[in-house]
């Protein structure tokens, strides 16, 4: 069955296929622009990118009872801090999985998000981030794509996830 091994394998692997991709491109789709529509927060592809990271960092440390960290501080057009930052947030992430008692993670909790507090359980957020970073690769995608920009797939098909990986073509059939 899908875990959370799974998930996260198939985020890592997002992470690094998007670094070397960026990397690859100069940094200069970083400073694409989210448009004209947002909410005013993400005005910037660089910015989304960090946000990833950063929803990572924050609920790990909501669900430690930690002070939240001022992300802002990470550069979003700086491709080496960003996933820097981008490992930090996982590896906290695995090291709070890997010490959550297991008759802890359905026990539900307040915690703060935005301006609001929602009773959850560790398992709740720790598929919240998960899906969370899906979906923000994914407009990531659709952003750089509308710019003429040649994204790769994504896919979880085409992830090394579970022993798959694309046997023929580049990936983008």
């Amino acid at each position: 069955m899908l875990n959370y091994d799974h998930l996260l394998e198939y985020t890592d692997w997002q992470r690094d296929s998007w670094e070397k991709w960026f990397t690859r491109q100069g940094g200069s789709a970083l400073a694409v622009s989210t448009g004209p529509h947002g909410d005013g927060r993400l005005d910037t592809v660089g910015q989304v990118v960090r946000h990833i990271f950063s929803a990572e960092t924050r609920y790990v440390e909501r669900m430690k009872d930690q002070p939240l960290s001022d992300t802002s501080v990470v550069p979003a057009d700086d491709i080496a801090a960003l996933f820097a930052f981008g490992r930090a947030s996982r590896s906290a992430l695995r090291s709070f999985i890997a010490t959550l008692p297991s008759d802890q993670v359905d026990v539900p909790r307040d915690l703060t998000i935005v301006d609001r507090t929602l009773r959850l359980t560790p398992r709740k957020i720790l598929v919240h981030v998960v899906v969370h970073e899906i979906r923000h690769w994914a407009q990531v995608a659709t952003l750089l794509r509308l710019q003429g920009m040649n994204v790769e797939f994504h896919d979880f098909l085409f992830s090394p996830t579970m022993a798959g990986k694309a046997a023929v073509g580049d990936g983008r059939g």
